[in-house]
Order: structure tokens, then sequence, then C-alpha cells
């Protein structure tokens, strides 16, 4: 079955067109407006071996937030979409991911049930402009955005580093590593992985 989903969102504040495959190689195409977010989301592509492809602009000349936030909102809402019944799934993936002196573990459950844990950026990360345009803060706020609307459950934990490119590149790759054997088929699993009969 094919696990693909295309959506789109167009509000005041910006316009988003996204598709994505659960089942590609990884490949992506990604303008945001927002260059670091394109980054970021390639690191998450490539490393869930999920094809992305977004295209999305936005009031930037305000600030990334709200362009940033409607892009995590359409991920999570595809990702939804894409897992369809979640028959056959791993359901649970965790990983843990350096990029240098940067290290991140993150955890996921394909549960249906939205939650976001996320803790351990240093001091001062939140604030500090990454690229000299993206707030730390919006790290934590794109996840929130993407787990929400994804209905998962998901732990991204940073238990090491300094720079704050490579924190928040280490989060991304770890969380995607995280939701590519999460999404991974199990040929031992029958029907949906939950005693409730449903995900």
């Amino acid at each position: 079955m094919s696990r693909t989903a295309s959506r789109s969102r167009a509000t005041s504040e910006s316009s988003i067109e996204l598709s994505l495959d659960l089942d590609g190689t990884g490949a992506s195409t990604i303008r945001t407006s927002v260059p670091f977010l394109d980054h970021l989301l390639t690191a998450f592509a490539k490393h869930s071996l999920t094809d992305l492809v977004v295209t999305a602009s936005g009031d930037t000349d305000i600030d990334v937030h709200h362009t940033a936030e409607d892009v995590g909102i359409v991920l999570g809402d595809a990702i939804r979409e894409a897992l369809g019944d979640k028959r056959g799934i791993a359901r649970f993936g965790d990983a843990t991911v350096p990029l240098d002196e940067a290290l991140t573990r993150a955890v996921v459950d394909l549960s249906g049930r939205p939650y976001l844990v996320h803790g351990g950026e240093p001091a001062g990360f939140e604030l500090h402009l990454i690229g000299g345009h993206f707030t730390g803060s919006m790290v934590r706020h794109v996840f929130e955005a993407i787990v929400l609307n994804a209905r998962m459950t998901a732990h991204v934990d940073v238990l090491a580093g300094r720079d704050p490119h490579h924190i928040a590149e280490s989060e991304f790759k770890a969380f995607a590593r995280a939701f590519r054997a999460a999404k991974a088929p199990d040929p031992q699993v029958a029907g949906v992985p939950s005693t409730k009969g449903a995900l």
C-alpha cells in the first residue's frame, strides 16, 4: 500500500505546499524561504528515508515563526495521513545521533497520542540566531507542530552540545532516525501494534 500524502495550507501568514512518501529514499526538494529550516528538513528527509517536497512562503519580513510553525503543522498532518491505520509497522523507534560535540537521543511512538518531551538544550540556546535568522527556540516549536499534528509521542533530549547549529541538526537527525525505525514495516506484526486494536 502506498504511504504518500500531499497537503497544502494557506493563511494570511503563510502558504505551504507539501508532499511526502514514507517509503522513499530520502530525496528532497525543500524551499521554505527559511534557509536553516530547509537545512533541518533536508536532514530529516535524508535520515528518515522519507521523500519530501516542500514549497513555502510567508511573512518572513516580520519573523520566520509563522512559516516555520505552519510547515511543521503541514508536515505533521501529512505524516499522519500517510501512516494510515498503521497496520504492520514497528510503531516504536529510538536513536542517538552525534554531530561533532553535540549528541541527541530521540524516541518516537506512533501512538495516536500527541505528546512532546523536549529538553537538554544549553542555557541561551533558545535566544541564539542560528544562521542569523533562525531563533533556537524555533527548534522546539517546529517539533511541537510536527508531533501534535502527526499525533505521535516524541522524546527529544540533548545530551551534549555547544554549537547551536550542531545541536539543532543533531536533534533533527535523531528524530529522523527514530521516526524511520517507528514507521518501518515489521514482518512479525499482524495488524495494528496495539492492544486496543487502533492507533
